[in-house]
């Protein structure tokens, strides 16, 4: 049974936590003008104002990380105009947030992902206000109460909840997502809040505001795969048709995160004797909180404290757990909750076992290619393969915070295991020298955040030349020099000219101007950004209809990447040109090579 608070400063327990607005004006006459603006905004206004001013900054500080913060648009050198963005707080902060990411993360891939820091601190500020980040601050849940109230406005019509254990559903969600994470496969981004938010943001609103701003000749076109994930996205909140805030109380793996930790809660809600059993808290509670008897399901309450100003009588209170208390209201028991399940959370611990060995099994069968059967171009700095897909929760910061879209979400055809994943698509643009946004947004370290002198030195990929379709090797007369113009433009030099099909006079003298000169790549230089690739796409395969794909393009694999866990990759670049260098003097001078030394004297 719930029992009231004791009087603010007493013996033993916090001050009152009371943050509602109560149900009657001091005076008892006519409203005040502040009290008459709420009550035009909603009764949840009049009730708990300060949970939905909280609400409205945090959603408003929310759209401006993802519209301005991580909007790459506004200068050529990519990096310091971000940098000049953050002084408040990074693009990232809101996936930082959510605990269920960091730690599925930190779980799958065995590693420490920066985030859980933020996390812990915000599971330590919600045991003062018990699943605060529901209540208050999750920008999906302010998202869904807006699509709840307009629904209200246009569908007359009861909404009610789901009986019975269906609360608990989203605990056996969690589980899946963490039996997955134990065995090495990070689902967490399906489902978790702030990537399903965010992800549907970069897939809907992302290229409204490109098109808008830039023009919609700079919007890529639309996969399979960002139709299923907006699809997702939309399917979210249209889940508010059946109940208000049907996601977060049944669904949402993240919210089941935070009322785990309520178990720990310092503070909490409670009712005194002077309840007349009115039941408008009841009908109040957007997440199912209070019981037919008015007490609390300690796990459901967000303490938004819409009840409290609700209440007629001002009986509902919140202040510490371990307060001593006063009378308490007397009321018939009401049933006993149905409670969690162990076979629900056996069983969700199975199916997310499964569905971590069937993605594995995909990405040993089929997901091996993004195209042609080559492994996907991933951003720089990205870590090793299996561990990039350990950490990658699929938000799709990145693509966000990528200029011209150079970053796209890989579909289906990847396999499912890296559905949503970022590759590097060369055919529509290339990698900025100026830009790393990619890794100063990534919250799990999927993408390493590295300084711009150490990301214009790793390695993506390596262009590759098809000779049997290159214009220049096939003898075409333009004379085309596309990719090393754009090659010496993005400061890598990285292609050079050579003659070849010289023709010899009778002496077998070279006749000068004979042959053609063709583009060959200096792998010591490249460092597959794609952008000759995109300009000989959208040149000689787009506009000019010469060619049926680009005759170079950048490939990734072994011995063309570079990706590391840590450590610098221009010393990585560094160690090779000392090796090339050792190798030439060995040549030039007759002496030792590397490699050689464990030949016999005469024989080196």
């Amino acid at each position: 049974m719930n029992q009231r608070n004791i009087a603010p400063g007493s013996a033993g327990g916090l001050r009152t936590m009371n943050v509602f607005l109560p149900y009657r004006s001091p005076s008892g006459g006519r409203p005040g003008l502040l009290r008459r603006v709420l009550r035009a905004l909603g009764p949840s206004w009049e009730a708990a104002p300060v949970r939905r001013l909280v609400q409205a900054a945090a959603f408003v500080l929310f759209l401006a990380l993802f519209f301005h913060v991580a909007w790459p648009y506004g200068g050529k050198d990519y990096d310091a105009f971000r940098r000049s963005k953050e002084f408040f707080l990074e693009a990232e902060a809101f996936l930082a947030l959510d605990p269920l990411v960091s730690v599925s993360a930190a779980v799958a891939a065995r590693t420490w992902v920066w985030s859980l820091a933020w996390a812990g601190v915000l599971l330590a500020a919600c045991l003062v206000f018990p699943r605060g980040f529901c209540g208050y601050i999750c920008p999906l849940g302010t998202l869904i109460d807006l699509c709840d109230w307009a629904f209200n406005r246009r569908i007359r019509r009861a909404r009610g909840g789901l009986g019975g254990g269906a609360r608990h559903a989203r605990y056996y969600v969690l589980a899946a997502v963490m039996a997955s994470a134990a065995l090495g496969v990070l689902i967490s981004g399906y489902v978790a809040a702030i990537p399903v938010l965010l992800r549907g943001m970069a897939f809907i609103a992302s290229p409204v505001q490109l098109g808008l701003a830039k023009g919609w000749y700079l919007v890529p076109p639309v996969g399979a795969g960002q139709i299923v994930s907006a699809a997702l996205f939309l399917g979210v909140l249209a889940l508010g048709l059946a109940a208000p805030r049907f996601w977060c109380r049944y669904v949402c793996p993240s919210g089941a995160v935070f009322s785990a930790a309520n178990l720990l809660r310092v503070c909490e809600r409670r009712v005194d004797a002077s309840c007349i059993g009115c039941g408008k808290c009841v009908k109040a509670c957007p997440f199912q909180a209070i019981r037919p008897d008015f007490s609390t399901r300690a796990a459901e309450c967000t303490f938004c404290q819409t009840c409290g100003g609700s209440c007629p009588v001002g009986a509902i209170s919140f202040t510490s757990r371990w307060a001593p208390a006063a009378s308490a209201r007397e009321s018939p028991a009401a049933p006993p909750d149905a409670r969690l399940s162990r076979r629900g959370l056996l069983g969700g611990a199975a199916f997310g076992a499964a569905a971590a060995v069937g993605l594995k099994h995909g990405r040993l069968v089929g997901g091996a290619a993004a195209a042609g059967g080559q492994p996907p171009v991933r951003p720089p700095g990205s870590v090793p393969e299996p561990e990039f897909l350990r950490l990658c929760i699929r938000c799709g910061e990145c693509f966000q915070a990528c200029p011209n879209n150079v970053l796209q979400p890989m579909g289906a055809g990847g396999g499912l295991d890296a559905l949503w994943t970022p590759y590097v698509a060369a055919d529509w643009s290339g990698c900025e020298p100026s830009c790393n946004n990619c890794g100063q947004v990534c919250p799990t370290g999927a993408i390493r955040a590295l300084v711009i002198e150490e990301k214009r030195a790793v390695r993506m990929g390596l262009a590759v030349i098809d000779a049997t379709s290159c214009l220049p090797h096939i003898g075409f007369e333009g004379n085309c020099r596309l990719c090393v113009d754009e090659c010496i433009a993005a400061g890598y030099n990285a292609i050079d000219l050579v003659r070849i099909n010289v023709a010899l006079d009778t002496d077998g003298t070279p006749i000068e101007g004979s042959g053609n000169l063709v583009p060959v790549v200096d792998a010591a230089k490249c460092v597959g950004c794609g952008m000759c690739q995109m300009r000989c796409h959208k040149i000689n395969v787009a506009a000019e209809k010469m060619l049926d794909e680009a005759a170079i393009r950048v490939v990734a694999g072994p011995g063309r990447e570079d990706r590391l866990m840590s450590g610098s990759y221009r010393a990585l670049r560094e160690a090779e040109s000392r090796e090339r260098d050792a190798l030439r003097r060995g040549r030039e001078g007759g002496g030792v090579m590397p490699g050689d030394t464990y030949l016999p004297d005469f024989l080196r």
